[in-house]
């Protein structure tokens, strides 16, 4: 029985000694993120840790390699090798945009106005531009099953974790910029939807570690003042979309005003509007296609 206790106590020491490797290295959620790698190794659940006796040597050793990897600040979802995004899982790693959690509010909102354009003469169709891990458009997929998806990305690398993780789902990937992609569309689209690069080159220094030195720049990065990709973004949508169409696209916190400026300036937008995510930062900008 003392050798059991001990063994637990051994345990929780090795949970409690991750953390504060974590949190010396600057990792923002260092004892969540001690926890879910801990998980990984075991393959449990969260809420079975208090429950797990010691670990074994070979246990130990790949715990101890992951937190290490974590403490110099390689992303939590490399090293588990997923990434959870609304009610869908994704397949990522090295060569990928991670998804975050604040993207899923604009995957909520195409899923609403894909919702909205059910049940008249046609199924909606969605587009998802720059997809990445393809994240926005396996939960349109997933959500809303009589929509007709299509996405598109650029990046070789990350159209290969695209193709894995749309696998199945019914939608139409491609390789392509989305500056041309889906002529084949134009005037029919109910929803695009697109997470761009918007971060302006000299805010280099000011990206976290996990994204800077980890995900693909062409994610990352557009332009001198980070909506490069945005002009293009808006010019595109205004192709495909029919008449009374919506586009959503995600921004930086400080573009609450210049991102729907790019849309109101044009004179084709309507009801241009800006949205906050959960913790009152300005996050994505929605608008519609005037009739």
């Amino acid at each position: 029985m003392e050798g059991e206790v001990e063994q637990k106590v051994r345990a929780g020491a090795a949970r409690r000694t991750a953390a504060e490797q974590l949190a010396k290295a600057g990792v923002a959620s260092p004892q969540r993120d001690a926890d879910l790698l801990l998980a990984h190794v075991l393959d449990v659940g969260l809420g079975r840790l208090p429950l797990v006796g010691d670990l074994t040597g070979p246990q130990q050793e790949q715990y101890a390699a992951l937190v290490a990897r974590r403490a110099a600040r390689e992303p939590l979802q490399h090293l588990t090798g997923t990434a959870a995004f609304r009610h869908v899982e994704l397949a990522v790693g090295p060569g990928v945009f991670v998804p975050r959690p604040e993207t899923e509010l604009l995957a909520g909102w195409a899923i609403e106005h894909a919702q909205l354009a059910t049940g008249v003469s046609r199924p909606p169709v969605v587009v998802d531009l720059c997809t990445g891990s393809g994240a926005i458009a396996k939960a349109v997929a997933d959500e809303v099953p009589d929509a007709v998806v299509h996405a598109v990305e650029l990046d070789e690398g990350a159209l290969a974790w695209a193709e894995r993780n749309l696998a199945g789902t019914g939608v139409d990937l491609r390789h392509g910029d989305l500056a041309t992609a889906f002529d084949d569309l134009a005037g029919t689209v109910d929803v695009v939807v697109c997470n761009p690069p918007y971060i302006p080159l000299e805010a280099w220094e000011s990206v976290a570690a996990e994204a800077r030195d980890h995900d693909p720049h062409l994610a990352l990065f557009s332009g001198d003042d980070g909506l490069d990709a945005m002009r293009v973004l808006e010019q595109r949508a205004a192709l495909l979309l029919r008449p009374g169409g919506v586009v959503g696209a995600e921004h930086a916190d400080v573009q609450g005003e210049s991102a729907p400026a790019v849309f109101a300036a044009t004179g084709r937008w309507q009801d241009v509007a800006d949205h906050r995510d959960l913790a009152g930062r300005a996050r994505y900008v929605t608008a519609r296609l005037a009739r």
